[in-house]
C-alpha cells in the first residue's frame, strides 16, 4: 500500500508561506523546520503572492460599499429633516402660505 497523503491546514500553509516570504531563511531550512518539501513551500509562497492583491482590493471595495451606504442614509435623513422643517414652518406661521 502507498503512503497516506498528509493534509495541511490553511493556517499552517499561511504560516509556512509567510516564513518563505520573509526571506531570512533558505528553502532547505524552512523545509527542515516545517517538515515539508521545498517544492511545496515554493508552491504555497506563489499562491500567497497571487492572492495578496485581492485581499487589499476586497477591503477597498468593502470600504467603498460601506461609504456609499452611509452616504445614502445621510441623504435620506436630510430629506426627512427638510420635510419636517417645512411642516413645522408651515404650522408655526413662519412661512407664507402658497
Amino acid at each position: 500500500m502507498g503512503r497516506m497523503r498528509r493534509k495541511f491546514s490553511a493556517e499552517f500553509k499561511s504560516k509556512v508561506a509567510l516564513a518563505a516570504l520573509q526571506g531570512d531563511r533558505t528553502l532547505s531550512e524552512l523545509a527542515g523546520q516545517f517538515q515539508v518539501h521545498p517544492h511545496q513551500i515554493t508552491a504555497w509562497k506563489q499562491q500567497a503572492l497571487a492572492v495578496l492583491p485581492e485581499v487589499f482590493a476586497r477591503k477597498r471595495d468593502q470600504d467603498q460599499a460601506r461609504q456609499s451606504a452611509l452616504l445614502d442614509e445621510l441623504y435620506a435623513q436630510i430629506g426627512r429633516l427638510k420635510v419636517e422643517l417645512d411642516w413645522v414652518k408651515k404650522k408655526s406661521g413662519l412661512e407664507p402660505h402658497a
